[in-house]
């Protein structure tokens, strides 16, 4: 009886073993999860954030403009510290590359509002070197600096073009021709930047969906800036603007916000 009993034990260890690692396996995935959604909440409060800086920018006249643009550069140091801080301390090694669909969309959003804003202070495009400036002193979880990488960056930057052709329609209605001559070849540069980055290279769907969305926002600025060019001296831009947006050629820029 007594060798029936070991080897009952003996085939009974390895069964113990694997449960163990099974076991081990199940904590470590759900320390995943749980650093997933603790990077999709961080990321969803930065693109909030972010929206609201961007919001706050088309508020800006004449009168106003260096105050928002001052309270615009605030927001945008709270972000960093706050949520993007946040997205920094969860990540190490390879996690950043691993998790990066969890935080990319707040990134992204982040992206955009800056270059927005470096654009109405400066009328000048932010680069990825200089964006990443802005982070030197953020560590992640291994106290490696922190960066935003290339893809985020090139995903804002493309959302980018949809608020630039909001500040064109915008300045065409107020009269400003100047600033939407200067936002249409801003535009054509960048859009022409692009398709020389991506010229036979399949960077992905979400890459070549914002292609697409450059070429139309470019498209709708191009044809604001004519059609005012155009017929500026028979009706006024107010009038122009208005019978673009009932032919559904631009956004309607009263009701965007």
């Amino acid at each position: 009886m007594a060798e029936p009993a070991e080897k009952k034990q003996r085939a009974m260890a390895p069964d113990a073993t694997l449960s163990s690692q099974f076991e081990k396996y199940a904590a470590e995935l759900d320390a995943t999860n749980e650093k997933r959604e603790r990077l999709v909440k961080a990321s969803r409060d930065a693109t909030i954030s972010s929206k609201k800086v961007i919001f706050l920018i088309h508020r800006i006249n004449e009168a106003s403009k260096q105050t928002l643009l001052e309270q615009a550069e605030r927001d945008l140091a709270y972000i960093r510290s706050t949520h993007i801080s946040r997205i920094a301390r969860e990540l190490q090694g390879i996690e950043y590359w691993k998790l990066r669909r969890a935080y990319s969309p707040g990134l992204q959003e982040f992206v955009e509002a800056a270059t927005l804003v470096e654009y109405c202070k400066t009328g000048k495009f932010l680069t990825l070197e200089n964006l990443n400036k802005t982070f030197l002193e953020m560590k992640d979880a291994s106290a490696t600096p922190f960066i935003i990488n290339v893809e985020d960056y090139l995903l804002g930057v493309g959302d980018l073009t949809g608020e630039l052709m909001r500040l064109a329609i915008s300045g065409v209605a107020n009269g400003q021709r100047g600033v939407s001559q200067f936002v249409c070849s801003f535009v054509q540069a960048l859009y022409e930047g692009f398709s020389l980055l991506f010229y036979n290279v399949d960077y992905g769907k979400d890459m070549n969906k914002k292609m697409e969305t450059m070429l139309q926002n470019l498209v709708k600025i191009e044809t604001t800036c004519y059609s005012v060019h155009v017929r500026g001296s028979e009706y006024p831009e107010s009038m122009i603007v208005d019978s673009l947006e009932q032919q559904d050629i631009v956004p309607g820029i009263h009701t965007s916000f």
